[in-house]
């Protein structure tokens, strides 16, 4: 197989995979009015994929090293199709909680699947896909969401059935196709490390990654219910809210690859982190209701390069501990998601969404700082175009 086949391949399995995630973000306002849930109660119950995350990112370091990321993703899709079910069955704030937390452990193993798969890519083949990937990641995100307003005349479980089916078996067919990387279906795991063991550079650049998944998972829960409660008349076609802020992240990472060789890791980082500064700004300010609409874009080109950039610098940091440390990165980070809708949630009941989501201002502040710990070893790719040091 070519080096351009394979970079497709695992392009497609990026994109096929949030189809069923998308589609259910976009039916978390009608979810909310459905079950009769107050935005604190919502953010509690949005707690369960993201509790179930941590512990599933950290049994999936060790399954992928027995079984390889190819096999765990076969395994995986058909799952998530049926798991991203269960949330349109609930009848209250703790059955959503649980039935989130199902599909958290499945999504787990496909995170690491997809991250692992595409670091090794990166390192064995010498190329710079990272940002690629992720871009194909949010287009898949922002096309469950779409295809939902498409669906709209179907009865919501079958719109998302639908959808995960489709995905589901697509994504097996192509993840078998992908071929075998070196080392990436053979051996055992490595052994474990103390807290304390851990690179200086690795907790660092997690926190970084943290603050960016905050911001994330803040637009993905909550863009479309803010944008309910500000146009009231379009309240059905709220999910135009991540479909704009998912639209844009996807076009941040295309972009992504070639503004790192440019500009090098650190700027590019840091202006990423003011772009989503600036949005932030549009969306919460007092402002006309296209403010927020160009908000929820600038927030999504500022926010898209951050993760895969860390993904990229903490699989170049160790080579035997690869997994381990992409499972550890994507752990802090979603801890992001953990941290964030409570927050927002409950600030919110309190003091209005904007106050809520005003909260990630001065985390996107203390990111600009760390973004100098994504700076790539001496070697690396796109290290010579790096013009920071730590």
């Amino acid at each position: 197989m070519t080096l351009r086949q394979t970079i497709l391949l695992t392009m497609a399995v990026f994109a096929l995979q949030p189809l069923a995630f998308g589609a259910w973000l976009a039916l978390i306002p009608q979810v909310k009015a459905d079950l009769g849930l107050t935005k604190s109660e919502l953010a509690v119950a949005l707690l369960g994929n993201p509790i179930a995350l941590i512990p599933g990112l950290q049994l999936a370091a060790r399954v992928l090293a027995r079984f390889g990321p190819r096999r765990v993703l076969a395994v995986c899709f058909p799952l998530q199709a049926v798991l991203i079910l269960l949330p349109l069955f609930a009848d209250g704030q703790w059955s959503l909680f649980a039935a989130l937390a199902a599909y958290g452990v499945v999504m787990a193993h496909l995170q690491v699947s997809l991250n692992v798969y595409a670091g090794r890519l990166e390192k064995s083949l010498g190329v710079v896909v990272m940002n690629r990937c992720h871009g194909f990641w949010a287009l898949g995100l922002m096309g469950g969401a779409l295809s939902m307003a498409l669906l709209v005349g179907l009865p919501d479980v079958w719109r998302v059935f639908l959808i995960s089916a489709l995905s589901g078996a697509a994504g097996v067919v192509v993840a078998l196709r992908l071929p075998r990387l070196a080392g990436a279906e053979e051996g055992r795991a490595p052994s474990r490390r103390a807290l304390r063991s851990l690179p200086v550079a690795l907790i660092l650049i997690s926190v970084f990654a943290l603050i960016i998944g905050m911001t994330e998972g803040a637009m993905a829960d909550w863009s479309a219910v803010y944008l309910a409660e500000r146009w009231p008349e379009g309240a059905e076609r709220a999910g135009i809210a991540v479909s704009i802020y998912a639209g844009c992240l996807a076009a941040g990472r295309f972009l992504g690859d070639a503004a790192k060789t440019s500009l090098g890791t650190v700027r590019l980082a840091r202006n990423s982190v003011l772009v989503a500064v600036l949005g932030l700004v549009l969306v919460i300010g007092p402002w006309p209701l296209w403010g927020a609409f160009v908000g929820f874009a600038l927030v999504g080109l500022g926010a898209s390069v951050g993760f895969p950039l860390a993904v990229s610098a903490v699989a170049a940091l160790d080579d035997l501990y690869e997994g381990a440390n992409i499972a550890v990165l994507s752990t802090i980070a979603l801890t992001g998601f953990l941290i964030g809708p409570p927050t927002i949630g409950f600030l919110a009941d309190a003091f209005g969404l904007r106050i809520g989501l005003g909260v990630l201002l001065p985390l996107l502040v203390l990111a600009l700082w760390l973004a100098r710990w994504l700076a790539p070893v001496t070697g690396a790719v796109g290290a010579q175009n790096d013009d920071s040091a730590r």
